[in-house]
C-alpha cells in the first residue's frame, strides 16, 4: 500500500527527500517545508515521481 516518492525543492536547487506515503490516505500531491542543505534554509518541498 506504501508507495515510494521523491520530495523535490522548489527554489530548483535539485535537493530532494525520498518518503513513503499511502496514496489511499492522501492521494493529493504531497507538499512539506523542509530544509534545503544547498540553500541552508527552510523551503517548500513538492511531490515528483522516482525516475
Amino acid at each position: 500500500m506504501q508507495d515510494l516518492i521523491r520530495l523535490v525543492s522548489e527554489e530548483g536547487t535539485g535537493y530532494f527527500y525520498t518518503t513513503t506515503k499511502n496514496k489511499k490516505n492522501t492521494p493529493e500531491k504531497m507538499r512539506k517545508k523542509k530544509y534545503d542543505a544547498v540553500l541552508r534554509k527552510h523551503v517548500w518541498f513538492k511531490e515528483d515521481k522516482i525516475k
